[in-house]
């Protein structure tokens, strides 16, 4: 058995142990170029390393940005010479306008500053948010000096110049969200021609209203401009409802009055062509012609007559006189007396 150390022995050092430890397995002498084998192996597959879906990796030599790598296992030389950083490149962001210092205290904050002259050349305070992620994790991390800042100050001027294109009316209203589209673009835009590695979502506009000071007579006039709108609609309203209402009617009486036109003409001609065809009998066989126009006439007499007296001793039908009914029947009770 081994002698335990004694208490005035000093404890052994770590290459002391070592050397005990390749002495006990049987391989002094070897053990340097093992453990350095060993470190080596360790210190090669150090430089194994894995990107997650929703990352990018930036890989530096020195330093130095070098390359970015996609989802998926990689390999890098090994630390010190190569490093990498793996930011999220999925994650939303978000940035809000409310005044180009957002950071300082809120009385120490000029109110001017998030004061913009629209294309009326009226003044408007604008608030915004900003949503965005990394497009480019190399370009973010190396191209731009405090990228976030950056994009702040870009977004501001990029919200300014759209501004400073539109009415103010319709920067409050029905072009909102246009504005805020083309503030997008815009941003993006420039942050492209800067490679920030920055790619802008989406871009909301939270409040678009006059200064404090004049709020309350810019709400005077935008009720006397309701006011007149909602006038000017009433008047269209009631033209649109009277005019076609006035030129059905026209129609109705010129569509009468051609019908009529055409009803007399018709029987105008009617009635010539009738009479034509008359004229021709007549020319043709005059006796006939003068008999058959006598009774037919005398049949339309007698249609209306009530009572026909006839005179035996008339002769070719002169002795018929048709009496027409100058007044009512009797009564019963006057016809019994």
């Amino acid at each position: 058995m081994p002698t335990p150390p004694s208490p005035d022995t000093p404890a052994p050092t770590l290459p002391q142990r070592l050397d005990h430890t390749l002495e006990l397995l049987g391989m002094r002498g070897k053990g340097l170029a093992l453990l350095s084998g060993m470190l080596a192996v360790i210190w090669l597959t150090s430089g194994i390393y894995r990107v997650e879906p929703d990352e990018q990796g930036v890989v530096q030599r020195f330093g130095r940005w070098t390359d970015t790598t996609s989802a998926g296992l990689h390999y890098h030389l090994p630390w010190p010479i190569e490093t990498v950083q793996l930011p999220k490149t999925t994650q939303i962001k978000q940035l809000k306008l409310a005044n180009l210092y957002e950071g300082s205290p809120p009385d120490a904050a000029d109110p001017r500053e998030k004061q913009m002259l629209t294309g009326d050349e009226n003044i408007v305070e604008a608030d915004c948010a900003v949503f965005w992620r990394i497009k480019d994790a190399g370009q973010f991390l190396f191209h731009t000096n405090q990228p976030e800042e950056a994009l702040r100050i870009t977004a501001e001027g990029a919200l300014r110049e759209v501004v400073s294109h539109t009415p103010i009316q319709a920067a409050m209203s029905n072009r909102r969200q246009q504005v805020a589209e083309e503030t997008r673009s815009l941003i993006q835009q420039r942050l492209d021609a800067q490679q920030a590695g920055i790619l802008i979502t989406q871009v909301q506009l939270q409040r678009v209203d006059p200064p404090a000071a004049v709020i309350d007579a810019f709400n005077d006039v935008q009720r006397a401009r309701a006011d007149q709108e909602r006038a000017r609609n009433e008047a269209q309203a009631y033209s649109n409802d009277i005019l076609p209402k006035a030129r059905g009617e026209a129609e109705r009486i010129r569509q009468e009055a051609e019908a009529y036109r055409s009803q007399v003409v018709n029987l105008a001609q009617g009635e010539a062509k009738r009479f034509d065809s008359v004229y021709q009998t007549y020319a043709q066989a005059k006796d006939v012609t003068a008999w058959r126009l006598y009774l037919e006439s005398m049949d339309e007499m007698l249609k209306k007559a009530s009572k026909v007296v006839i005179d035996g001793t008339g002769k070719n039908g002169a002795g018929v006189l048709p009496l027409l009914q100058l007044q009512d029947k009797p009564k019963a009770g006057k016809e019994s007396r």
